[in-house]
Protein backbone atom coordinates (compact mmCIF):
# COMPACT_ATOMS: atom_id res chain seq x y z
CA UNK A 1 0.00 0.00 0.00
CA UNK A 2 1.31 3.30 -1.32
CA UNK A 3 1.55 6.51 1.63
CA UNK A 4 3.28 9.58 2.13
CA UNK A 5 2.62 8.90 5.87
CA UNK A 6 5.56 7.97 7.86
CA UNK A 7 6.58 6.33 11.77
CA UNK A 8 3.74 5.67 13.91
CA UNK A 9 -0.64 6.68 13.16
CA UNK A 10 -3.46 6.53 14.29
CA UNK A 11 -5.40 4.16 11.94
CA UNK A 12 -6.01 5.83 8.56
CA UNK A 13 -9.67 5.84 7.47
CA UNK A 14 -9.89 4.06 4.18
CA UNK A 15 -12.29 6.33 2.66
CA UNK A 16 -11.18 10.10 3.13
CA UNK A 17 -7.78 8.83 4.24
CA UNK A 18 -7.28 10.91 7.61
CA UNK A 19 -6.97 9.53 10.79
CA UNK A 20 -9.64 9.07 12.81
CA UNK A 21 -8.61 9.45 17.09
CA UNK A 22 -12.28 9.19 18.14
CA UNK A 23 -12.80 6.18 16.72
CA UNK A 24 -9.64 4.58 17.42
CA UNK A 25 -10.35 6.05 21.03
CA UNK A 26 -13.39 4.55 21.88
CA UNK A 27 -12.39 1.42 19.67
CA UNK A 28 -9.87 0.51 22.33
CA UNK A 29 -11.79 1.45 25.61
CA UNK A 30 -14.54 -0.21 24.21
CA UNK A 31 -12.30 -3.22 24.18
CA UNK A 32 -10.37 -2.82 27.51
CA UNK A 33 -14.53 -2.74 29.47
CA UNK A 34 -16.09 -6.03 27.24
CA UNK A 35 -15.46 -8.30 29.38
CA UNK A 36 -15.83 -6.24 32.48
CA UNK A 37 -19.32 -4.56 31.43
CA UNK A 38 -20.75 -5.28 28.35
CA UNK A 39 -23.14 -2.59 28.31
CA UNK A 40 -20.69 0.13 28.83
CA UNK A 41 -18.53 -1.33 26.26
CA UNK A 42 -21.49 -1.33 23.71
CA UNK A 43 -22.58 2.41 24.63
CA UNK A 44 -18.80 3.66 24.04
CA UNK A 45 -18.83 2.32 20.85
CA UNK A 46 -22.35 3.93 20.43
CA UNK A 47 -21.26 7.07 21.53
CA UNK A 48 -22.05 10.17 19.21
CA UNK A 49 -19.63 12.71 21.15
CA UNK A 50 -17.23 11.35 22.41
CA UNK A 51 -14.83 14.31 22.78
CA UNK A 52 -18.14 15.64 25.32
CA UNK A 53 -19.05 12.61 27.17
CA UNK A 54 -15.59 10.30 27.22
CA UNK A 55 -14.96 10.64 31.08
CA UNK A 56 -18.24 8.58 31.67
CA UNK A 57 -16.10 5.34 30.14
CA UNK A 58 -13.36 6.68 31.42
CA UNK A 59 -15.12 6.36 34.94
CA UNK A 60 -16.37 2.59 34.02
CA UNK A 61 -13.10 1.54 33.78
CA UNK A 62 -11.92 2.66 37.27
CA UNK A 63 -15.40 1.64 38.44
CA UNK A 64 -15.07 -1.82 37.42
CA UNK A 65 -11.95 -1.94 38.26
CA UNK A 66 -12.80 -1.58 41.84
CA UNK A 67 -15.23 -4.27 41.86
CA UNK A 68 -12.52 -7.64 41.71
CA UNK A 69 -9.32 -7.17 41.70
CA UNK A 70 -9.03 -9.60 38.31
CA UNK A 71 -11.00 -7.22 36.62
CA UNK A 72 -7.95 -4.68 36.93
CA UNK A 73 -5.48 -6.89 35.16
CA UNK A 74 -8.30 -7.87 32.59
CA UNK A 75 -9.26 -4.75 31.62
CA UNK A 76 -5.07 -3.83 30.82
CA UNK A 77 -4.43 -6.75 29.37
CA UNK A 78 -7.44 -6.05 26.84
CA UNK A 79 -6.77 -2.17 26.16
CA UNK A 80 -3.14 -2.48 25.61
CA UNK A 81 -3.74 -5.48 23.27
CA UNK A 82 -6.59 -3.59 21.29
CA UNK A 83 -4.21 -0.25 20.83
CA UNK A 84 -0.93 -2.64 19.73
CA UNK A 85 -3.36 -3.97 17.37
CA UNK A 86 -4.93 -0.84 16.11
CA UNK A 87 -2.50 1.66 15.68
CA UNK A 88 -0.57 1.84 12.11
CA UNK A 89 3.57 2.08 11.60
CA UNK A 90 4.50 3.27 8.26
CA UNK A 91 7.95 2.97 6.77
CA UNK A 92 9.03 3.10 2.78
CA UNK A 93 5.47 3.55 1.86
CA UNK A 94 4.29 0.22 3.79
CA UNK A 95 1.83 -0.09 6.39
CA UNK A 96 2.34 -2.08 9.12
CA UNK A 97 0.29 -3.02 12.50
CA UNK A 98 2.39 -2.13 15.61
CA UNK A 99 2.09 -5.11 17.17
CA UNK A 100 4.56 -6.34 14.69
CA UNK A 101 6.44 -2.85 14.34
CA UNK A 102 9.61 -4.51 16.13
CA UNK A 103 10.21 -7.39 13.30
CA UNK A 104 10.75 -4.63 10.96
CA UNK A 105 14.67 -4.37 9.52
CA UNK A 106 16.40 -1.84 11.33
CA UNK A 107 19.03 0.97 10.76
CA UNK A 108 21.95 0.59 13.51
CA UNK A 109 21.94 3.40 16.11
CA UNK A 110 25.22 4.18 17.54
CA UNK A 111 26.43 5.00 21.18
CA UNK A 112 27.96 8.42 21.81
CA UNK A 113 28.95 9.29 25.39
CA UNK A 114 29.42 12.57 27.50
CA UNK A 115 30.54 12.68 30.97
CA UNK A 116 30.19 15.82 33.25
CA UNK A 117 32.82 18.20 34.48
CA UNK A 118 31.41 18.09 37.64
CA UNK A 119 33.29 16.25 40.48
CA UNK A 120 30.54 17.57 43.67
CA UNK A 121 29.02 15.65 45.32
CA UNK A 122 25.00 14.68 45.21
CA UNK A 123 22.59 16.87 46.53
CA UNK A 124 18.82 16.80 46.87
CA UNK A 125 16.82 20.08 47.81
CA UNK A 126 13.52 21.28 46.39
CA UNK A 127 13.32 24.32 45.04
CA UNK A 128 9.77 26.36 46.14
CA UNK A 129 8.89 29.76 46.23
CA UNK A 130 12.01 31.28 45.95
CA UNK A 131 13.83 28.88 48.60
CA UNK A 132 15.83 26.05 48.75
CA UNK A 133 14.61 23.57 51.07
CA UNK A 134 16.18 20.66 52.75
CA UNK A 135 16.34 19.28 56.05
CA UNK A 136 13.87 20.68 58.85
CA UNK A 137 12.84 23.27 56.15
CA UNK A 138 11.45 20.36 53.25
CA UNK A 139 10.41 18.34 56.56
CA UNK A 140 8.23 21.41 57.98
CA UNK A 141 6.82 22.20 53.95
CA UNK A 142 5.45 18.40 53.31
CA UNK A 143 3.92 18.51 56.68
CA UNK A 144 2.22 21.85 55.67
CA UNK A 145 1.15 19.68 52.56
CA UNK A 146 -0.09 16.95 54.09
CA UNK A 147 -2.29 18.70 56.71
CA UNK A 148 -3.23 20.49 53.54
CA UNK A 149 -4.46 17.39 51.74
CA UNK A 150 -2.08 18.13 48.70
CA UNK A 151 -0.02 15.01 49.31
CA UNK A 152 -1.36 11.62 50.97
CA UNK A 153 0.41 10.37 53.32
CA UNK A 154 2.47 7.27 51.20
CA UNK A 155 3.67 10.66 49.42
CA UNK A 156 5.15 12.67 52.48
CA UNK A 157 6.73 9.47 53.65
CA UNK A 158 8.38 8.73 50.80
CA UNK A 159 10.21 12.71 50.95
CA UNK A 160 10.53 11.95 54.22
CA UNK A 161 12.25 8.59 53.52
CA UNK A 162 14.40 10.05 50.51
CA UNK A 163 15.63 13.27 52.91
CA UNK A 164 16.65 10.46 55.75
CA UNK A 165 19.11 8.18 52.92
CA UNK A 166 21.33 10.76 50.86
CA UNK A 167 22.74 7.71 49.99
CA UNK A 168 19.84 7.27 47.93
CA UNK A 169 21.06 9.60 44.72
CA UNK A 170 24.64 8.48 44.27
CA UNK A 171 23.26 6.79 41.25
CA UNK A 172 26.47 5.64 39.29
CA UNK A 173 25.14 2.14 39.87
CA UNK A 174 21.89 3.27 37.64
CA UNK A 175 21.43 3.07 33.89
CA UNK A 176 18.41 5.53 33.20
CA UNK A 177 16.84 5.73 30.21
CA UNK A 178 14.54 9.20 29.46
CA UNK A 179 12.09 8.90 26.82
CA UNK A 180 11.57 13.00 26.44
CA UNK A 181 14.84 13.57 28.30
CA UNK A 182 14.24 17.10 27.48
CA UNK A 183 10.97 17.38 28.81
CA UNK A 184 10.08 20.49 30.64
CA UNK A 185 8.25 18.34 33.58
CA UNK A 186 11.33 15.49 33.27
CA UNK A 187 14.41 14.73 35.76
CA UNK A 188 17.27 15.28 33.76
CA UNK A 189 18.57 18.35 36.20
CA UNK A 190 18.39 16.52 38.89
CA UNK A 191 20.06 13.14 37.40
CA UNK A 192 22.39 14.66 35.88
CA UNK A 193 23.30 16.01 39.44
CA UNK A 194 23.11 12.73 40.87
CA UNK A 195 26.03 10.44 38.78
CA UNK A 196 23.27 8.73 36.70
CA UNK A 197 23.75 6.82 33.64
CA UNK A 198 21.73 8.91 32.02
CA UNK A 199 20.58 7.34 28.22
CA UNK A 200 18.45 9.95 26.77
CA UNK A 201 16.31 9.76 23.68
CA UNK A 202 14.82 12.69 22.34
CA UNK A 203 14.01 14.18 19.04
CA UNK A 204 16.84 15.24 16.79
CA UNK A 205 16.85 18.87 17.16
CA UNK A 206 19.62 20.78 17.70
CA UNK A 207 17.72 23.03 20.76
CA UNK A 208 16.90 19.73 22.27
CA UNK A 209 20.31 18.58 22.39
CA UNK A 210 22.11 21.89 23.43
CA UNK A 211 19.60 22.00 26.47
CA UNK A 212 20.33 18.03 27.06
CA UNK A 213 24.20 18.50 26.26
CA UNK A 214 24.62 21.56 28.77
CA UNK A 215 22.74 20.06 31.68
CA UNK A 216 24.98 17.01 31.45
CA UNK A 217 28.43 18.69 30.95
CA UNK A 218 27.65 20.84 33.87
CA UNK A 219 26.50 18.11 35.68
CA UNK A 220 28.66 14.86 37.59
CA UNK A 221 26.50 12.38 35.34
CA UNK A 222 27.21 10.41 32.62
CA UNK A 223 25.66 10.69 28.92
CA UNK A 224 24.29 8.14 26.37
CA UNK A 225 22.91 9.38 23.26
CA UNK A 226 22.11 7.96 20.13
CA UNK A 227 22.86 8.51 16.65
CA UNK A 228 22.53 7.41 13.05
CA UNK A 229 26.11 7.95 13.03
CA UNK A 230 29.50 6.82 14.60
CA UNK A 231 30.93 10.36 16.62
CA UNK A 232 34.41 10.67 17.53
CA UNK A 233 34.57 11.25 20.92
CA UNK A 234 36.45 14.67 20.54
CA UNK A 235 33.45 15.80 18.27
CA UNK A 236 32.57 19.65 19.24
CA UNK A 237 28.94 20.46 20.90
CA UNK A 238 27.87 22.39 17.88
CA UNK A 239 28.55 18.93 15.61
CA UNK A 240 26.62 16.48 18.17
CA UNK A 241 23.54 18.49 18.51
CA UNK A 242 22.96 18.43 14.98
CA UNK A 243 23.84 14.82 14.92
CA UNK A 244 22.31 13.16 17.96
CA UNK A 245 18.79 12.01 18.65
CA UNK A 246 16.20 9.32 17.75
CA UNK A 247 12.63 9.88 16.97
CA UNK A 248 10.10 7.93 19.13
CA UNK A 249 7.70 7.66 16.16
CA UNK A 250 9.54 6.98 13.46
CA UNK A 251 12.34 5.22 15.12
CA UNK A 252 10.42 3.21 17.19
CA UNK A 253 12.13 -0.16 16.49
CA UNK A 254 15.74 0.52 16.34
CA UNK A 255 15.43 2.73 19.94
CA UNK A 256 13.77 -0.92 21.10
CA UNK A 257 16.78 -2.62 19.54
CA UNK A 258 19.31 -0.04 20.35
CA UNK A 259 18.39 -0.32 24.44
CA UNK A 260 17.62 -4.14 23.82
CA UNK A 261 21.42 -5.02 23.55
CA UNK A 262 22.51 -2.96 26.10
CA UNK A 263 24.24 -5.03 28.77
CA UNK A 264 23.18 -3.30 31.71
CA UNK A 265 20.25 -3.17 33.90
CA UNK A 266 18.11 -0.80 32.45
CA UNK A 267 15.15 1.74 34.20
CA UNK A 268 12.75 3.34 31.92
CA UNK A 269 10.93 6.06 32.19
CA UNK A 270 7.86 7.26 29.82
CA UNK A 271 8.12 11.10 30.33
CA UNK A 272 7.79 12.29 26.63
CA UNK A 273 4.74 14.29 26.17
CA UNK A 274 3.36 15.84 22.68
CA UNK A 275 0.51 18.12 21.96
CA UNK A 276 -2.67 16.00 20.81
CA UNK A 277 -3.48 13.39 19.20
CA UNK A 278 0.98 13.09 18.90
CA UNK A 279 0.65 12.35 22.77
CA UNK A 280 -1.17 9.19 22.43
CA UNK A 281 1.09 8.12 19.45
CA UNK A 282 4.49 9.01 21.45
CA UNK A 283 2.80 7.15 24.18
CA UNK A 284 2.37 3.92 21.84
CA UNK A 285 5.60 4.60 20.75
CA UNK A 286 7.26 4.33 24.19
CA UNK A 287 4.98 1.59 25.26
CA UNK A 288 5.66 -1.01 22.41
CA UNK A 289 9.81 0.00 22.95
CA UNK A 290 9.03 -0.49 26.85
CA UNK A 291 7.58 -3.93 26.34
CA UNK A 292 9.90 -4.94 23.75
CA UNK A 293 12.83 -4.47 26.06
CA UNK A 294 11.16 -5.82 29.01
CA UNK A 295 10.99 -9.21 27.40
CA UNK A 296 14.18 -9.22 26.19
CA UNK A 297 15.78 -7.70 29.55
CA UNK A 298 13.31 -8.93 32.16
CA UNK A 299 15.31 -7.29 35.09
CA UNK A 300 14.26 -3.83 33.52
CA UNK A 301 12.38 -1.42 35.49
CA UNK A 302 9.55 1.18 34.43
CA UNK A 303 8.65 4.72 35.61
CA UNK A 304 5.59 6.65 34.59
CA UNK A 305 4.59 10.02 35.84
CA UNK A 306 0.60 10.48 36.45
CA UNK A 307 -1.55 13.89 35.88
CA UNK A 308 -3.85 14.73 38.56
CA UNK A 309 -6.16 15.47 36.12
CA UNK A 310 -7.79 11.92 35.65
CA UNK A 311 -10.07 9.58 37.20
CA UNK A 312 -8.87 7.11 40.22
CA UNK A 313 -9.29 4.95 43.05
CA UNK A 314 -8.51 6.31 46.13
CA UNK A 315 -8.64 4.99 49.42
CA UNK A 316 -12.17 5.04 51.75
CA UNK A 317 -10.21 8.40 53.90
CA UNK A 318 -10.19 10.25 50.75
CA UNK A 319 -13.84 10.11 50.24
CA UNK A 320 -14.65 10.82 53.49
CA UNK A 321 -12.01 14.17 53.29
CA UNK A 322 -13.95 15.11 50.64
CA UNK A 323 -17.77 14.71 52.09
CA UNK A 324 -16.48 16.40 55.13
CA UNK A 325 -15.26 19.72 53.34
CA UNK A 326 -18.54 19.64 51.65
CA UNK A 327 -20.15 19.90 54.54
CA UNK A 328 -18.01 22.58 56.34
CA UNK A 329 -18.45 24.92 53.54
CA UNK A 330 -19.13 28.51 54.78
CA UNK A 331 -22.57 30.05 54.83
CA UNK A 332 -20.97 32.10 52.18
CA UNK A 333 -19.98 29.66 50.23
CA UNK A 334 -23.14 27.58 50.25
CA UNK A 335 -25.17 30.52 49.26
CA UNK A 336 -22.74 31.56 46.59
CA UNK A 337 -22.13 27.94 44.45
CA UNK A 338 -25.89 26.98 45.48
CA UNK A 339 -26.73 30.06 43.35
CA UNK A 340 -24.35 29.38 40.69
CA UNK A 341 -25.19 25.53 40.41
CA UNK A 342 -28.59 26.62 39.94
CA UNK A 343 -28.76 29.39 37.63
CA UNK A 344 -26.31 26.85 35.36
CA UNK A 345 -28.64 23.88 36.11
CA UNK A 346 -26.09 22.13 37.90
CA UNK A 347 -23.75 22.73 35.37
CA UNK A 348 -21.25 24.15 37.98
CA UNK A 349 -19.93 22.94 41.71
CA UNK A 350 -21.37 19.84 41.28
CA UNK A 351 -21.06 17.76 44.76
CA UNK A 352 -17.91 15.26 44.59
CA UNK A 353 -18.33 11.97 44.34
CA UNK A 354 -18.68 10.50 47.71
CA UNK A 355 -20.04 7.65 47.10
CA UNK A 356 -18.15 3.83 47.94
CA UNK A 357 -17.95 0.72 45.75
CA UNK A 358 -16.84 -2.47 47.59
CA UNK A 359 -14.07 -4.74 46.20
CA UNK A 360 -13.40 -8.42 46.49
CA UNK A 361 -10.66 -7.83 48.86
CA UNK A 362 -12.91 -6.75 51.55
CA UNK A 363 -12.30 -3.48 51.01
CA UNK A 364 -13.97 -0.39 49.94
CA UNK A 365 -12.65 2.37 47.53
CA UNK A 366 -14.31 6.02 46.43
CA UNK A 367 -13.55 7.36 42.84
CA UNK A 368 -11.67 11.11 42.42
CA UNK A 369 -12.83 12.28 39.03
CA UNK A 370 -10.83 14.85 38.55
CA UNK A 371 -10.94 14.61 34.57
CA UNK A 372 -11.22 17.98 32.94
CA UNK A 373 -13.07 17.55 29.30
CA UNK A 374 -10.89 20.75 27.76
CA UNK A 375 -7.95 18.27 27.95
CA UNK A 376 -9.65 15.87 25.77
CA UNK A 377 -9.95 12.20 25.14
CA UNK A 378 -6.74 11.63 23.53
CA UNK A 379 -4.90 13.19 26.57
CA UNK A 380 -6.75 10.35 28.83
CA UNK A 381 -5.86 7.90 26.24
CA UNK A 382 -2.54 8.59 26.84
CA UNK A 383 -2.63 8.61 30.12
CA UNK A 384 -4.86 5.46 30.78
CA UNK A 385 -2.51 3.29 28.05
CA UNK A 386 0.83 4.35 30.90
CA UNK A 387 -1.39 3.17 33.70
CA UNK A 388 -2.29 0.08 32.03
CA UNK A 389 1.00 -0.74 31.40
CA UNK A 390 2.04 -0.40 34.84
CA UNK A 391 -0.57 -2.45 36.16
CA UNK A 392 0.22 -5.06 34.05
CA UNK A 393 4.09 -4.93 34.25
CA UNK A 394 3.68 -5.29 38.16
CA UNK A 395 1.34 -7.99 38.08
CA UNK A 396 4.05 -9.77 35.93
CA UNK A 397 6.63 -9.13 38.67
CA UNK A 398 8.12 -6.23 37.01
CA UNK A 399 9.84 -3.41 39.35
CA UNK A 400 7.32 0.10 38.31
CA UNK A 401 7.75 3.37 39.36
CA UNK A 402 4.23 5.54 38.66
CA UNK A 403 3.32 8.29 41.08
CA UNK A 404 1.07 11.06 40.91
CA UNK A 405 2.77 14.51 39.68
CA UNK A 406 1.02 17.55 41.07
CA UNK A 407 -0.37 20.37 38.56
CA UNK A 408 2.69 22.04 36.86
CA UNK A 409 2.67 25.60 35.16
CA UNK A 410 4.86 23.79 32.64
CA UNK A 411 4.44 25.62 29.18
CA UNK A 412 2.65 23.01 27.65
CA UNK A 413 -0.48 24.10 30.58
CA UNK A 414 0.23 27.20 30.81
CA UNK A 415 -0.28 28.03 26.55
CA UNK A 416 -3.91 27.15 27.63
CA UNK A 417 -5.62 30.19 28.92
CA UNK A 418 -8.41 28.12 30.36
CA UNK A 419 -5.79 25.91 32.42
CA UNK A 420 -3.56 29.00 33.25
CA UNK A 421 -6.67 30.84 34.79
CA UNK A 422 -7.66 27.61 36.55
CA UNK A 423 -4.29 27.19 37.85
CA UNK A 424 -4.04 30.75 38.82
CA UNK A 425 -7.09 30.34 41.29
CA UNK A 426 -7.20 27.03 42.47
CA UNK A 427 -6.55 28.13 45.27
CA UNK A 428 -9.70 28.88 46.21
CA UNK A 429 -10.13 25.43 46.42
CA UNK A 430 -7.61 24.79 48.77
CA UNK A 431 -5.85 23.04 45.39
CA UNK A 432 -1.86 23.75 44.81
CA UNK A 433 -0.32 24.28 41.69
CA UNK A 434 3.15 23.60 41.64
CA UNK A 435 6.20 25.40 39.23
CA UNK A 436 7.94 23.33 36.95
CA UNK A 437 11.61 23.13 39.18
CA UNK A 438 9.45 21.89 42.68
CA UNK A 439 7.62 19.15 40.88
CA UNK A 440 11.05 17.86 39.04
CA UNK A 441 12.74 18.19 42.28
CA UNK A 442 9.93 16.05 43.97
CA UNK A 443 8.92 13.42 41.34
CA UNK A 444 12.90 12.91 40.71
CA UNK A 445 12.98 12.11 44.21
CA UNK A 446 9.89 9.76 44.05
CA UNK A 447 11.33 7.88 41.31
CA UNK A 448 14.77 7.10 43.11
CA UNK A 449 12.78 6.33 46.46
CA UNK A 450 10.89 3.63 44.51
CA UNK A 451 14.45 2.44 42.95
CA UNK A 452 15.78 2.12 46.31
CA UNK A 453 13.54 1.48 48.63
CA UNK A 454 12.54 -2.14 48.98
CA UNK A 455 9.17 -1.56 50.52
CA UNK A 456 8.00 0.94 47.82
CA UNK A 457 5.07 -0.05 46.01
CA UNK A 458 7.23 -0.17 43.67
CA UNK A 459 8.66 -3.29 43.95
CA UNK A 460 6.31 -6.28 43.00
CA UNK A 461 7.28 -8.48 45.87
CA UNK A 462 5.69 -5.65 48.73
CA UNK A 463 1.80 -6.96 48.90
CA UNK A 464 -1.22 -4.72 47.57
CA UNK A 465 -4.55 -5.27 48.58
CA UNK A 466 -5.53 -4.06 44.81
CA UNK A 467 -3.36 -3.56 41.65
CA UNK A 468 -5.04 0.26 41.76
CA UNK A 469 -3.45 0.80 44.75
CA UNK A 470 -0.13 1.46 43.01
CA UNK A 471 -1.80 4.81 41.95
CA UNK A 472 -2.83 5.73 45.17
CA UNK A 473 0.45 5.05 46.53
CA UNK A 474 2.84 8.13 46.57
CA UNK A 475 0.21 10.43 45.05
CA UNK A 476 0.49 14.16 44.79
CA UNK A 477 -2.44 15.39 43.46
CA UNK A 478 -2.23 19.40 44.47
CA UNK A 479 -5.25 18.92 46.39
CA UNK A 480 -7.57 17.79 44.08
CA UNK A 481 -8.55 14.36 45.17
CA UNK A 482 -10.47 16.20 48.17
CA UNK A 483 -11.75 19.13 46.45
CA UNK A 484 -15.76 19.29 47.93
CA UNK A 485 -17.14 19.19 44.03
CA UNK A 486 -16.54 17.58 41.18
CA UNK A 487 -13.49 19.54 39.75
CA UNK A 488 -14.41 20.11 36.07
CA UNK A 489 -17.62 21.69 37.39
CA UNK A 490 -15.62 23.99 39.30
CA UNK A 491 -12.95 24.97 37.55
CA UNK A 492 -14.58 27.59 35.11
CA UNK A 493 -15.16 29.49 38.80
CA UNK A 494 -11.39 29.10 39.40
CA UNK A 495 -10.55 30.01 36.04
CA UNK A 496 -12.87 32.90 36.70
CA UNK A 497 -11.42 34.32 39.46
CA UNK A 498 -7.95 33.47 37.85
CA UNK A 499 -8.35 35.93 35.39
CA UNK A 500 -9.54 38.60 37.90
CA UNK A 501 -7.05 38.04 40.18
CA UNK A 502 -3.91 38.78 38.41
CA UNK A 503 -5.89 42.38 37.70
CA UNK A 504 -7.81 42.69 40.49
CA UNK A 505 -6.58 42.87 44.68
CA UNK A 506 -9.51 39.88 45.72
CA UNK A 507 -8.09 38.62 48.96
CA UNK A 508 -10.56 39.56 51.18
CA UNK A 509 -12.97 38.05 48.59
CA UNK A 510 -11.43 34.98 48.83
CA UNK A 511 -11.43 35.01 52.80
CA UNK A 512 -14.87 35.51 52.56
CA UNK A 513 -15.94 32.38 50.18
CA UNK A 514 -13.22 30.37 52.71
CA UNK A 515 -14.60 31.15 56.00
Amino acid sequence: MSTSYDGLQFPIHPENHKPSTSSTGKQIIAEALATVDHQSSVDALAEKNWRKHYPKYFKALVTNGIREQANAIQIAEDGLRKAHQSFEFYRHEQKYVLKDVMLLPTETLHTFKLQGSSQAAPEWYVPYRGQKLQGQALLDQVAIWLAAGIIEPSHAEALNAAMAHPEWFDLSDRNMVLFGAASEAGPLTWLAKWKANIIAVDLPNSRVWNKILSTVQQGNATLYAPSTTQLAADTPLDILTEQLGANLLTQTPEIAQWLAQKPETLDLAAIAYLDGEKHVRVAMAMDAIMQYVSEHKADSSLMFMCTPTDVYAVPEEVISASAEKFQQRSQGQKLLTKSIETISRSHFFQKNLHNLIASDNGQHYGIADCLVVEQGPNYALAKRIQQWRAILARHQGQHVSINIAPSTTTHSVTKNPLLKAAFSGASLFDVEAFSPETTNAIMAALWIHDLRNPNSAANPEVKLEHPLELMMEGANHGGLWRVAYLARTALPFAALYGFAADKLPLDKVIQKFKK
